[in-house]
This record gives structure tokens, C-alpha cells and sequence, in this order.
């Protein structure tokens, strides 16, 4: 067994400590897996609605301590984490209310001498491997639909948030969930391809780096199992002439900056008409230049640090290598008492006279910058947009809906906003194209994956 540390970016302390699970502990979980599943697909949709109803209402109940937890786990202000266990129950309750009807079998239609039917069937086991920027929102998107659908789950965290694992495994034990039914796995990264290669895993839902969306291509290389990847983004926005500006520039700047930018649909490159650029640029500098940077326990904070000084640094880097190409930077981190190099503590930053031969506009950034360029129109702004390997979202601000429409059939995301960013409904289908991945959750279509159709075709005789 080895061990994995949390270390708070608060102030680098050790705040969690576990041991990763044995190799015996390991195939304890995937057999109780496929065992309880045998039973659990036999309850009613409507028994498990029940049950994950109740984990969502233990859940929610100790969304202070959720919160503070979670603030030091990662480096979000306390003062927004508990919005956190929002959007897990937003998620969450939604995708119970419509498990009866996404999950209802399918008629065909009418056909004399026969019935016919579609049924979803479960898969089986499903490993569901979650990120630590947003630890409970990407983990519900895929466990709440899964457990649905007659699933059993194993879940494993970041080794940066392992109480959020535990907190949800409370929850849903409170609630009277079966043993089995939802488990979950501290594990080296060499364990996590085991459990993928093992045969007792139906599916796996990863959410995070291409470079971790890769690892579990390679690793569940011809076990025919079904994989769902959500792996990032470099979303743009698009800030058109007729737009609301004040509004634009507010939506988009909390777009970039909130989490530290550390948000896989945050904004991270944004292209603004000619004639509204020189304002927009002046209105976003005034309220970056407003963030209180600091400690995330103190509740004046709403820019908290990075996850790590690591991640700091490499995006200090990508600002640093794009001013040296002829980039401004227009803050001063000096401004910012709390910014330093080597720690995870770093100012916001707005550049311009950017361009798409710098890092920074085409390269996963996951920090508190953005790269603002100005545009003659629709025609170059779809052009830009489109000019990236990855597509999660983007975003137009405009009062035009009929030209949003338009030009958002023109654009190659998953996910178009107008009026709106860093944003994820429950309604909608969360799925990504080209690098950001494949597969989708949530909506009525995200349990598609998580079920298999099974025809029925009986001849009256």
C-alpha cells in the first residue's frame, strides 16, 4: 500500500492522509460490486429514486461542513464552496426526476401478432474516476444516472480531494443504500489501470486531462467496455457589437476568473468586436483588478489560490512566454499582496495583442488569465473559435438570437451559450467534441450510456 497526501494550497500543510486501497481490498470492492448489482437492478426505478432522493437529502445536510472541507482541499474560497453542494443537488435531484421516463422501455409501435419492446438494461459495474477542481458536480454527473439505472459504483477521487469520496459514501449509507451498491477506492495511478483492466468493470466515466483521457483508452484496450471522457477545454467567448456590455463583460470575467480558472468550461479566450473592444478590455481589467486574493478561510476572499504551486507556475509561464512574444500583460500583481512565484497564489491576469501562436490562446490554461482579441465580425470570430482542439462550450454575447443561432451551428462545441458561460444544465447534454472527449451526462441521453438496449420480440401464436 502507499499513501496519498492532500496538501491544502491554503498553506501547505498536510490536511488529509490516506493509505490506498490493497490488493485485496481492491478485489473485496469489485466483487461486492458485481454481487450487489445482481440485486439492485431488480429493484424498481421508483425504489431507487427513493434511496438516492434520501443520500442527496443526507447529503445536503452538512453543506457547511461539505463546503469547508472542500475550501481547503483544493483552494476554493469558503464563501463559494458551498454553492458547490448546490449544483450537486441541482444535478442530482434532476436526474431522479426523469429517471422514469429516460429509463421507460421503448415502443416501436403497434404491430399485429407481435409485442415489441426495448428495454435498458444496466451495464453491470461502472468506475467512475473524478477530478478535484469541481469534486462533487463531476462525480454526480455520471454516479446519479448510473446508480438510476440499476448500476452499482465504484468511485475514486483525486488523491487531492479523497473526503469528497468519503462524504458521498456517507450520504448514500445514511440513506439505506445497499452494501455494495456504491463504493469507492482510494488508489495509486497503476491501481486505477488495474481496476480498468479488471473484468468485473462494465464502464468507466472519466472527467480530466487528455493525458488522463489517454491512460484510460490505453488501459481498457480490448475489453470492449464503454468509456465516457470529459477532458477540458479552451473556451472562447464571443462578445458581438449589439451586445449588452456591462453584462457582458461581468458574465464573462466571473466566467474566467471564478475557481481560479480552474473550470474545464471557464472562459480562456475571448474575441471582441472592434467597435465595443476598447471598452469591454477597460471593463474587465476594473473588475479583475478589484478580486481580494487570498487565504480561502477568510470569507474577504473571492480568488483563492491555484490547487498547487505547480499549476501556478505553468501558468505564470504561458504569461510570461506570450509577453515575450509581444503580448500585454494589463495587471500588475504587485497590486496583489498574496501573489508569489512558487506558491500556488497568483493574480489575475488580462492580455492583449494576443494571438494564436501563444500558448496561452491555445493551450489549456486552468488558471485566473484570459487572452482578449479584437475581431471585425462574425465570420473572423467563428473562425477563431473554431481554431482549437478542443470544444466543451463557447459562448456569444449578443441580443441578437437569430445571429446566435446562426452562428452557433457554425461552431464545433458541445455546448452554445448565449448570454451566458461556465454553465452547466442538467436538462442539457453535457458532452464534448475533438479533444474535450466523448460520450455524454446528464439530460435524458446521459443514460444511454450507462444502460444497453435489450429487444423483446414475442410472436402471438
Amino acid at each position: 500500500m502507499a499513501t496519498i497526501q492532500c496538501i491544502t494550497p491554503v498553506d501547505g500543510s498536510v490536511y488529509v492522509e490516506r493509505e490506498t486501497a490493497s490488493e485485496t481490498e481492491i478485489q473485496s470492492v469489485l466483487s461486492n460490486a458485481v454481487a450487489a448489482q445482481k440485486q439492485w437492478k431488480k429493484q424498481s426505478v421508483a425504489e431507487r429514486q427513493a434511496l438516492c432522493t434520501k443520500a442527496v437529502d443526507a447529503f445536503v445536510a452538512r453543506k457547511y461542513e461539505i463546503g469547508e472541507e472542500l475550501s481547503w482541499q483544493m483552494g476554493r474560497p469558503i464563501s463559494q464552496t458551498t454553492g458547490e453542494v448546490g449544483g450537486f443537488e441541482e444535478r442530482a435531484r434532476y436526474m431522479i426526476s426523469i429517471a422514469n421516463t429516460a429509463l421507460a422501455d421503448v415502443n416501436p409501435g403497434d404491430k399485429e401478432g407481435f409485442k415489441r419492446y426495448i428495454k435498458r438494461e444496466a451495464l453491470g459495474v461502472v468506475f467512475v474516476i473524478a477530478p478535484w477542481n469541481f469534486p462533487y458536480m463531476t462525480a454526480v454527473n455520471a454516479i446519479m444516472p448510473a446508480l438510476l439505472a440499476g448500476n452499482t459504483v465504484i468511485l475514486k477521487h483525486s488523491a487531492q480531494t479523497p473526503l469528497c469520496a468519503e462524504r458521498m459514501h456517507q450520504a448514500f449509507t445514511e440513506a439505506g443504500l445497499p452494501d455494495g451498491v456504491f463504493q469507492y477506492l482510494h488508489l495509486t495511478h497503476s491501481d486505477t489501470e488495474k481496476v480498468i483492466q479488471s473484468p468485473e468493470i462494465n464502464f468507466i466515466a472519466f472527467t480530466g486531462s487528455v493525458p488522463g483521457g489517454e491512460m484510460v483508452e490505453r488501459a481498457s484496450v480490448g475489453r470492449f467496455v464503454g468509456a465516457g471522457l470529459e477532458l477540458g477545454g479552451k473556451d472562447p467567448a464571443y462578445v458581438r457589437k449589439d451586445a449588452n456590455l456591462q453584462y457582458a463583460i461581468e458574465t464573462v470575467t466571473d466566467g474566467a476568473m471564478f475557481n481560479s480558472g480552474q473550470s474545464c468550461c471557464g472562459i480562456e479566450r475571448v474575441y471582441v468586436d472592434e467597435a465595443v473592444y476598447d471598452e469591454f478590455v477597460a471593463g474587465v481589467v476594473a473588475l479583475c483588478n478589484g478580486y481580494q486574493l487570498g487565504r480561502s478561510d477568510d470569507t474577504s476572499t473571492n480568488l483563492g489560490p491555484m490547487v498547487k504551486a505547480s499549476a501556478a507556475d505553468f501558468v505564470r509561464g504561458q504569461i510570461d512566454e506570450a509577453v515575450a512574444a509581444g503580448a500585454t500583460a494589463l495587471i500588475d500583481p504587485t497590486q496583489f499582496d498574496a501573489d508569489s512565484k512558487g506558491t500556488p497564489y497568483l493574480a489575475p491576469q488580462v492580455l492583449v495583442n494576443v494571438d494564436h501562436t501563444m500558448r496561452v490562446m491555445t493551450e489549456e490554461s486552468f488558471g485566473p488569465v484570459i487572452g482578449i482579441m479584437s475581431v471585425s465580425g462574425d465570420e473572423e470570430a467563428i473562425q477563431l473559435m473554431n481554431d482549437s482542439e478542443f470544444g466543451l462550450t463557447a459562448a456569444v454575447f449578443t441580443q441578437d438570437e437569430v445571429a446566435a443561432v446562426e452562428i452557433g451551428e457554425q461552431i464545433e462545441t458541445g455546448t452554445w451559450f448565449m448570454n451566458r458561460c461556465d454553465y452547466l444544465d442538467p436538462a442539457l447534454a453535457w458532452t464534448g467534441v475533438k479533444n474535450s472527449g466523448r460520450g455524454c451526462t446528464l439530460s435524458s441521453i446521459g443514460f444511454e450510456s450507462l444502460t444497453r438496449p435489450k429487444s423483446f420480440h414475442l410472436k402471438q401464436i
